[in-house]
């Protein structure tokens, strides 16, 4: 069996007195998509950062290929490719000097620069604005360009930082469909989200808050915690309709949707709960229409985490 291309153990980072990463373990295999999902400022851009090296880490132990991030931080850079939260590479440059430049700085072999750099532009739609300097282009083509200068090199990690940012959803699906023919040419890949729908697309993924991860698995797995059945309902007004079913301890999961809100009753009230709640909102003088059951999410999953959370630091 081939090693981890990524191995992350009890890494901390802390500013002052402020502890961003508590404590973080994690692996990533090869031909892997692993998903850090959370809100932001819960950690995972700072994660993220040491793992590339870019940020010492207070304490704890990274290891990529092989190769410790501490000590052989020179040699894991031909490893990685990084896209940052926001664009980072050169505005006066064209997009094919950017890609030019940062092939040569990676390493890649002169004689295949040229062939790889066409490749990329062709596939990430970049030959229209081939010409044009990065900083003209629009944010969802600085993307597309970030990603290109990342795997020119052909990393075996990929470390991806909200890389969809500022992109239409037709744009998004496009870039994840690069990054799952990325994973499947072998390729590691870790992506940090706060996209619902970008957390589908993983094969794994780990929930962060408050700097923790809380919990790990397959999006399958994942939605499983949400635990239950949820409901929906279409409810006027809707503010006061989350607020009364905020109220009430035997209700959990409950969010706002639009027009509708969503609840899953405790167990124990029996099959007829669901219609009981929503009899008692028209009690408290809400409109409401018949509740109807909604398959989980790892969004309702992503809600519970964050509101069963202390709200102290850990």
């Amino acid at each position: 069996m081939s090693q981890p291309a990524l191995v992350v153990t009890d890494l901390v980072r802390k500013f002052g007195d402020f502890t961003a990463v508590d404590h973080v373990s994690l692996e990533v295999q090869p031909g892997e998509v692993f998903g850090f999902l959370g809100p932001n400022g819960c950690g995972k851009s700072t994660t993220i950062k040491m793992i590339c090296g870019l940020l010492a880490p207070t304490a704890g132990r990274i290891v990529v290929d092989g190769l410790d991030v501490a000590t052989q931080a020179e040699a894991i850079r031909a490893r990685l490719g990084y896209v940052a939260q926001f664009f980072n590479l050169y505005d006066t440059l064209t997009v094919r000097e950017n890609l030019l430049f940062f092939g040569g700085v990676y390493g890649v072999p002169a004689g295949e620069l040229e062939q790889r750099v066409d490749h990329w532009i062709d596939r990430l739609d970049l030959g229209g604005v081939a010409g044009q300097r990065a900083g003209q282009i629009s944010v969802g083509l600085q993307r597309s360009l970030a990603l290109a200068a990342a795997v020119l090199h052909e990393p075996v990690m990929l470390l991806l930082d909200e890389p969809t940012s500022g992109v239409d959803p037709v744009a998004r699906r496009a870039f994840f469909e690069v990054i799952a023919e990325l994973a499947a040419s072998g390729a590691a890949v870790l992506v940090t989200t706060h996209v619902m729908d970008e957390a589908e697309r993983c094969h794994r993924l780990s929930l962060m808050n408050r700097g923790r991860l809380v919990t790990e698995g397959t999006p399958t797995e994942i939605r499983a915690l949400a635990g239950g059945s949820i409901w929906q309902v279409e409810v006027a007004p809707a503010g006061r309709a989350l607020t009364l079913a905020e109220s009430r301890a035997d209700l959990s999961a409950v969010a706002l949707f639009g027009t509708k809100l969503q609840y899953r009753v405790a167990e124990e009230n029996g099959t007829g709960a669901p219609e009981a709640v929503a009899e008692w909102l028209r009690e408290q003088g809400i409109t409401t229409g018949p509740p109807k059951p909604v398959r989980p999410t790892i969004e309702h999953v992503f809600l519970q985490v964050l509101r069963d959370a202390p709200e102290e630091q850990p």
